[in-house]
């Protein structure tokens, strides 16, 4: 395992990862050369509860927007609140804080399938396989398997995740799998189906979650003009 930069541990060998996707696969090995070392950093939440109740926050809004309204939340608490603490608070105190209704709903239902065990402690949450946590946390209203997934990756470290669904996954698969159009945007007809992406995928298992990372940073470079084209492993820039 390897620290994350934060001081938390990888629950895998990162390195190991790296050498089995190159190996397994030519294309996205060039696109790790490109975009250097993995360096995946996990969310610091202490529980499930703390991760989904921001994830709930977050959805449908812009980061700015979403970090005022989950701070202006914690400062009720003084902190993250606790299930009961949430279950007691005035729906006008929450929406004064910027949360819709459906958000409120969302935020307590969780915090009461929390206390009824239904979204495990992280002691009992890293004892689960994936799957079996994917089933559990969908549950939640308002909680999807792209949100669970999210959570397995960037909290949990878990290796094999492939979010197929992900409009980061499907556009970095577009540009380092597929012939990109030169000087135009990628357009929605451009994105692979998810099952086009699954498909590929079975051969980066069992560390999907690291060629999940690289296809987001894929998008990075093409923001930066440096888009990589599969006709060019040399890794050259190139403007779209």
């Amino acid at each position: 395992m390897i620290n994350d930069g934060r001081g938390r541990k990888l629950p895998f060998d990162a390195e190991e990862a790296v050498a089995h996707l190159r190996a397994a696969d030519a294309k996205l090995g060039a696109l790790i050369e490109r975009a250097g070392p993995f360096a995946l950093r996990l969310d610091p939440s202490p529980s499930p509860f703390e991760s989904l109740l921001e994830s709930i926050l977050y959805q449908q809004l812009h980061g700015k927007a979403a970090a005022t309204i989950h701070r202006r939340v914690r400062e009720i608490y003084s902190g993250d609140p606790s299930p009961q603490a949430l279950l007691d608070t005035p729906e006008d105190r929450l929406r004064g804080a910027g949360v819709s209704g459906n958000k409120i709903k969302a935020l307590r239902d969780l915090a009461s399938r929390t206390l009824d065990g239904t979204v495990p402690s992280h002691r009992a949450i890293v004892k689960m396989s994936d799957a079996d946590i994917v089933e559990r946390l969908t549950e939640v209203r308002g909680i999807g398997p792209w949100t669970v997934e999210m959570l397995l990756i960037f909290r949990m470290g878990r290796p094999d995740v492939l979010p197929v669904t992900d409009y980061g996954v499907r556009k970095g698969y577009a540009l380092t799998f597929q012939r990109v159009p030169k000087n135009r945007a990628l357009e929605a007809a451009d994105l692979p189906k998810p099952d086009v992406v699954f498909k590929r995928g079975q051969r980066w298992a069992p560390f999907r979650s690291v060629a999940s990372w690289y296809l987001w940073r894929a998008c990075d470079l093409a923001k930066k003009g440096a888009a990589y084209s599969p006709d060019d492993p040399s890794g050259r820039e190139r403007n779209e």
